[in-house]
């Protein structure tokens, strides 16, 4: 069993627990109204690692155009059915079926944490070849230093890993991968709506071509 599988198996208690939640966090309604603003009116984004598509349908209600990957091919199922006007395939963010330069933006929440270490700037190599020159990208996770295993989700037998990291540390990664970090923005828990860790949000961008 793997990631894709875990999620399989748990799409339909996601979507019942999580769909719905960012009526529950101001913070992450006002940064994605910010990545909204700065991505409407120069082309297409891409929410990726979009579970059910909460994020997506976000932003399609705030007229960004946008469209939604996901590993999870039951987590695709729901987001098509969810918010029909809305793009979703299956892809693998570590390899992406896109063509270069594709988006003008990539807002990434949470999608990253399943990532181990070794590969984290092999992943965000992949987001900034599929983002066009001064494409956004906002990218989110969960703050420590915590590795977090689960055989057990919502009473579904999984195998999954949540890999916590610093601030300063995915800044390097993505440094590393040859983004500019515009802004980190960091923030305590939800009481009652998440997971109580704290959380981290960075804004950054690929470069401008060199001419």
């Amino acid at each position: 069993m793997n990631t894709q599988t875990s999620y399989d198996r748990v799409a339909d208690e996601y979507v019942r627990r999580i769909f719905d939640e960012l009526q529950h966090k101001p913070l992450d309604r006002q940064l994605l109204d910010r990545f909204a603003a700065s991505v409407r009116d120069v082309g297409p984004a891409c929410d990726m690692g979009c579970g059910p598509g909460h994020v997506a349908h976000y932003l399609h209600e705030h007229s960004v155009p946008v469209c939604g990957v996901d590993l999870s091919a039951e987590m695709v199922e729901r987001a098509r059915h969810l918010t029909p006007g809305v793009e979703f395939r299956q892809g693998d963010m570590m390899a992406l079926d896109i063509p270069d330069e594709t988006w003008a933006g990539i807002v990434a929440f949470y999608s990253i944490i399943h990532t181990p270490r070794a590969d984290i700037v092999k992943a965000l190599l992949e987001l900034r070849r599929v983002l066009r020159p001064d494409g956004l990208l906002l990218l989110t996770f969960h703050i420590g230093d915590d590795t977090i295993h689960l055989d057990d989700w919502w009473d579904q037998a999984v195998c999954v890993d949540f890999f916590f990291f610093r601030s300063a540390e995915m800044a390097a990664y993505l440094t590393s991968a040859g983004f500019e970090i515009e802004e980190i923005i960091e923030r305590e828990p939800y009481p009652d709506v998440e997971h109580q860790s704290r959380r981290s949000y960075i804004f950054a961008r690929r470069p401008q071509a060199t001419r």
